[in-house]
């Protein structure tokens, strides 16, 4: 894996650092568990929707910026797995069908000018007369 790619709880660490925050502290200003908080500085935990959402409310940074972190860290993890590497080098390229003959303008049906029925709707019906009362 390249090292430029950081686990977000690398950023995340910093980020606590920079603001003098406790992971007691965060945990109960984003309604997360301290076990939670402590996982994701440990880079066990990987910084899900929800958790995104949470941290770019507190720190004003957008969620796609935490997903984007998540993204970068899990594709360079995985373009590291030999096992991984092996089966994509299997794996062929798909191949685009050629494009299908088209019909001549002859056999094609005219288009009818006008306006068309709406689809499933039936024709309106002349509404009825109240019947007289007994």
């Amino acid at each position: 894996m390249p090292k430029s790619v950081q686990h977000p709880g690398v950023l995340f660490k910093s980020l606590l650092d920079d603001y003098n925050l406790t992971p007691a502290k965060l945990a109960a200003d984003i309604k997360l568990s301290q076990s939670s908080i402590r996982l994701l500085i440990n880079q066990k935990l990987k910084v899900s929707t929800p958790i995104a959402l949470r941290l770019a409310k507190y720190f004003g940074k957008p969620a796609e910026f935490w997903i984007d972190l998540q993204n970068k860290y899990d594709l360079a993890e995985a373009s590291g797995d030999a096992k991984l590497s092996a089966i994509l080098k299997s794996i062929p390229k798909a191949k685009k069908a050629p494009p299908k003959a088209r019909k001549s303008a002859k056999a094609a049906a005219p288009a009818k000018k006008g306006r068309k029925p709406a689809a499933g709707r039936a024709a309106k019906k002349p509404a009825r007369k109240p019947r007289a009362a007994k």
